[in-house]
């Protein structure tokens, strides 16, 4: 029986968390697929950082050692524009399929290798960019085989959650509160990105993609992160019933496509009044279904490797669908 053969981009928390999951559930993938699936190869940065303890897996720190002839799917786990954007690109011209978790690089350039893969014959998802392990993508395309959708809102960033959600409960400062973050490992040392609020910035411009099949223009969007709140706002807004939430949110009215990530104040009718700590939640409001909103754990290693393996069933799933239909039926 032959293997389904995967490269690995990277052995971060994400990449250790998908080489987990295709090892601890070797089984249910076999029977799902028909075939084992096999990682014959890990790229890393530093190789003397990383140990894997099966010796047929390749530990490598040069990219042409993957020798992506022999791949059949390449998991992007790696983070930052580059080199994540020229390692996909060319996995995809070597007619690899592709499965990302950078949200940074695919939201800058999403749509130019979805191109590029229709041009080579291949599939790339990107479920993992967005909300963890909620299955926001796949959802929203679902919603769209027959409605429109005119607005998404989204708790994005388990990061922030975390620590507004800290702040108030604990009645500690944001300083206080992002070094717990970064000691639990929900913060990076860096934590720019998620609470100056460009994680959820790069999260919105993908499902924007998604949706609307483009991104706003700079003029009408809104970035603003949750540096500024002190706990005295905190406060004076438990007094009043109210909740900060860190909220990205979508909307297109006649051609404007507005995008607003920002602290917003809710009450507690809400869909985001409850989600709490590193938990995600996205609202979909579509013309024919109405509001739909899904929450879930939003990182993590589990969690975001979930959704890499669920593209990964998903996309042999969609060839085997696809091979069906194009053959006779037998009378």
């Amino acid at each position: 029986m032959s293997a389904i053969h995967v490269a690995l981009l990277g052995l971060g928390t994400v990449g250790k968390g998908v080489l987990e999951t295709i090892h601890t559930h070797q089984e249910r993938l076999q029977f799902a697929l028909g075939k084992p699936v096999k990682v014959t190869a890990v790229l890393v940065r530093n190789v003397n950082k990383h140990t894997i303890q099966d010796e047929t897996i390749l530990l490598t720190d040069q990219f042409e050692d993957l020798q992506l002839e022999k791949a059949d799917v390449v998991i992007d786990a790696i983070v930052g524009v580059e080199p994540g954007f020229t390692y996909v690109r060319k996995a995809i011209e070597k007619g690899c399929h592709v499965i990302t978790a950078n949200k940074e690089m695919f939201a800058h350039h999403g749509k130019e290798l979805m191109e590029l893969a229709r041009k080579h014959h291949v599939s790339i998802g990107f479920e993992a960019t967005v909300g963890g392990g909620i299955p926001v993508i796949q959802t929203l395309r679902k919603l769209l085989n027959i409605n429109r959708i005119t607005k998404v809102e989204g708790v994005i960033n388990g990061t922030s959650n975390f620590i507004l959600t800290n702040m108030r409960e604990k009645g500690l400062s944001f300083e206080e509160v992002l070094k717990t973050a970064q000691e639990s490992g929900y913060a990076e040392a860096d934590p720019t990105n998620d609470v100056e609020g460009f994680d959820a910035y790069f999260k919105a411009l993908v499902l924007s993609h998604v949706v609307f099949g483009e991104v706003p223009k700079p003029e009408h969007t809104v970035r603003k992160g949750i540096s500024q709140i002190k706990i005295e706002d905190i406060n004076h807004a438990t007094s009043l019933g109210l909740k900060y939430k860190h909220i990205a949110k979508l909307e297109k009215q006649g051609d404007v496509i507005t995008c607003n990530v920002e602290p917003v104040l809710i009450s507690n009718d809400h869909p985001f009044y409850s989600v709490e700590g590193v938990q995600n939640a996205v609202s979909i409001d579509a013309d024919i279904v109405g509001n739909i909103t899904l929450l879930g754990p939003g990182a993590g290693k589990l969690p975001t490797a979930s959704a890499v393996i669920e593209d990964f069933l998903h996309l042999y799933q969609e060839q085997s669908l696809s091979y069906l239909k194009q053959q006779p039926l037998e009378v």
